[in-house]
């Protein structure tokens, strides 16, 4: 068995390099060994330090994504998240139980269906704009992170009346504050208690809180007499049966709406951060968008080529993972069994031979264009890529049409944003400050400072 090269350092050292210089460090593990490279990583596996090797290469990365999924099964790595996501999560279950959990969410993420959530999607993004303020600086991911909360709670949850949604909101906004933190990753892969300390305590706590809230939400919903005319996200799957004509348990829906609100949240938040903090210094790139936003037209290619460029860029997940049941031959190495093999999504998307001038802004790249199925990986790959991907695309493609319909924002630092770990997310360092210089062509209320 052998394993690629990789640094030589202490395996704390390049946690904390993975930690706190996440792009960095891979792109001087890439440019130093290559696209298959081994790293030793804490908080990747409940039992120790993991070794994982990276992978950058489309062929390499097609190899583990078309491999049979009992080969290389993605939740038998990831016992570290079970605590959060719960241990029925679909990102945690494997094999049959993968299968029907994914069938049983599936429905209310495609088709019809999910073109009827636009029309909410625009009216939050409209109330969110409103309360903006004029010519003041404001860290435009907050502002996106309170899109985005607004949609899981009122599309996924269904949550109508604002004094139950301010209850859910409080109680789950504590928990992603949490989580967002960066140690949390690594936290993560140690033992709960060292001696009398309970290193989990507070998040153990907060996340009590925030299960009997959603399990109070989920009794709740499942009781309403009018249950099959409501066409919310949860409300669905609470009446979805699988082949055996079984639904979800509470608790199963309790693990699924966990796992959508920390799936879809953070990483939709930070994209369209990043959007803006790449378009607001793309002058051509901004004013195409603009013009295509406030344009009467149903289709909208560029604002869709425009979140497909900024999810190459800045993709919010860097790697995937998975753990290999027995030994695999990866590009001329025998990898043993209980490796994490990771494809990397962060260099795949910067590689010059597949994508020219990697590291420029260039939506147009994705104008009639569909992208390689193993060399644009935002939302994963194989029968676990994401389910919410066309639900995630379809709302950074609205918020991003509904913002540029109504306001004029200038960005209110000179440099472009930096890279910053928040949790597993790789987000903008300032959180892309910007300014509201003016109004659209829809103006919302006036703007308020907050």
């Amino acid at each position: 068995m052998t394993l690629p090269p990789g640094p030589r350092l202490p395996t704390l050292a390049q946690t904390l390099d993975w930690v706190y210089r996440p792009a960095r460090f891979m792109q001087r593990c890439q440019a130093r060994y290559g696209d298959c490279f081994t790293v030793r990583l804490l908080g990747l596996s409940a039992s120790g330090p993991a070794r994982v090797v990276f992978i950058c290469d489309p062929g390499a990365v097609k190899a583990i994504f078309t491999a049979d999924p009992a080969l290389a099964p993605a939740g038998a790595g990831r016992e570290a998240m079970e605590p959060m996501f719960g241990a029925r999560s679909v990102l945690l279950i494997d094999g049959q139980a993968h299968m029907r959990q994914r069938k049983l969410m599936l429905p209310p993420f495609h088709g019809e269906r999910l073109s009827r959530y636009g029309a909410l999607m625009c009216e939050i993004t409209r109330e969110e704009i409103a309360g903006w303020p004029e010519r003041r600086a404001f860290a435009l991911q907050a502002r996106m992170q309170a899109i985005t909360l607004e949609i899981i709670l009122r599309v996924v949850f269904g949550l109508e009346e604002d004094e139950r949604r301010a209850v859910v909101r409080t109680h789950i906004q504590r928990l992603l504050d949490i989580v967002a933190n960066p140690l949390t990753e690594l936290f993560a892969g140690l033992p709960e208690s060292i001696g009398p300390i309970n290193l989990r305590a507070q998040f153990l706590r907060t996340l009590r809180e925030a299960d009997a809230v959603l399990l109070g939400e989920i009794a709740r919903r499942r009781s309403e007499p009018n249950l099959e005319n409501r066409d919310d996200i949860l409300s669905l799957l609470l009446q979805v049966p699988d082949e055996d004509g079984e639904v979800m348990s509470d608790g199963e829906l309790r693990d699924q709406l966990v796992t959508l609100l920390l799936a879809g949240h953070e990483t939709t938040a930070t994209a369209l951060a990043w959007a803006f903090d790449q378009m607001l210094r793309a002058p051509d790139a901004l004013d195409r968008a603009i013009s295509e936003a406030r344009a009467d037209t149903v289709e909208r290619p560029y604002l869709d080529a425009v979140v497909k460029e900024t999810l190459r860029m800045r993709p919010p997940i860097p790697i995937v993972d998975r753990r290999l049941a027995v030994p695999f031959e990866l590009g001329g190495f025998q990898l043993p069994a209980g490796t994490i093999v990771a494809p990397c999504i962060y260099l795949l998307h910067h590689r010059a031979d597949i994508y020219p001038d990697p590291h420029s802004f260039r939506p147009e790249r994705f104008i009639d264009t569909t992208p390689d199925t193993y060399a644009w990986l935002p939302f994963g790959g194989g029968v676990r890529r994401c389910l919410g991907a066309s639900f995630a695309t379809l709302e950074m493609r609205l918020v991003l049409q509904t913002i540029l319909e109504n306001v004029e924002l200038r960005p209110a630092r000179a440099r472009a944003e930096k890279i910053h770990r928040r949790a597993i997310v790789l987000a903008p360092r300032h959180g892309t400050r910007v300014r509201v210089d003016g109004q659209g062509t829809n103006q919302p209320q006036a703007a308020t400072a907050r």
